[in-house]
């Protein structure tokens, strides 16, 4: 047996942190689908709706972390990580949440093209995370670092998707400036939560570094 694992055998800890980082990524794959909803008919305003109530139970589930961080004295993996993951995870579900209010604010009639490949791939995205999380728990570190390339090729096929969008709009003469500036903003907003799920990626890499 290795010395980390005799450590971890013998120290008490707390594994609900391993719980409520696995919700947090089941809440962010239904934010993601729900903001996808919005290419399959689904109205913006429901669609916001929707996406706002899951970002609130998963700012709920970044409280109990803290509270729990406050009251354990002995954690599975270092604080710092445990809250610098559950952040970034945060983050994604905060700019879903910023994307959906963005489609109802600015009355987007329907996400064009290039806005229904960057949900979908933040939907494969969030997917990947949620499937690939419990790893953690289980300390499969192999997996993390396996997850984490297969989110980074989803980034760069997004970021191709992103600049070709962008340049597409800038291009158009026909194009009216509200349009191009309401669509250019819908797609930084996806491109920043796809980002996000490369850096929750990241981090994942950096635990099985730390711990493999």
């Amino acid at each position: 047996m290795a010395l980390q694992d005799v450590i971890r055998w013998l120290l008490p800890r707390e594994d609900v942190f391993y719980g409520l980082i696995e919700r947090q990524s089941e809440l962010l794959e239904q934010a993601a689908r729900a903001l996808a909803d919005f290419a399959h008919g689904v109205p913006a305003e429901r669609v916001r709706e929707t996406v706002q109530e899951l970002e609130h139970q998963a700012d709920a589930i970044v409280y109990e972390i803290e509270e729990q961080l406050a009251r354990v004295f002995v954690t599975p993996i270092d604080r710092e990580d445990i809250q610098l993951l559950a952040a970034s995870i945060d983050d994604i579900v905060d700019l879903i949440n910023l994307t959906g209010r963005t489609f109802e604010l600015y009355a987007v009639p329907e996400p064009s093209p290039p806005m229904v490949e960057l949900m979908n791939i933040l939907v494969k995205m969030a997917e990947l995370l949620k499937a690939e999380l419990p790893a953690l728990r289980r300390h499969e570190y192999a997996k993390l670092i396996a997850v984490g390339r297969v989110i980074k090729q989803h980034e760069k096929e997004a970021d191709r998707i992103f600049r070709n969008a962008v340049g597409q709009l800038f291009h158009d003469p026909a194009i009216d400036a509200k349009v191009l500036l309401r669509d250019k903003e819908v797609l930084e907003d996806l491109e920043k939560a796809i980002d996000k799920c490369e850096t929750v990626a990241e981090r994942l890499k950096n635990l099985a570094v730390k711990h493999g």
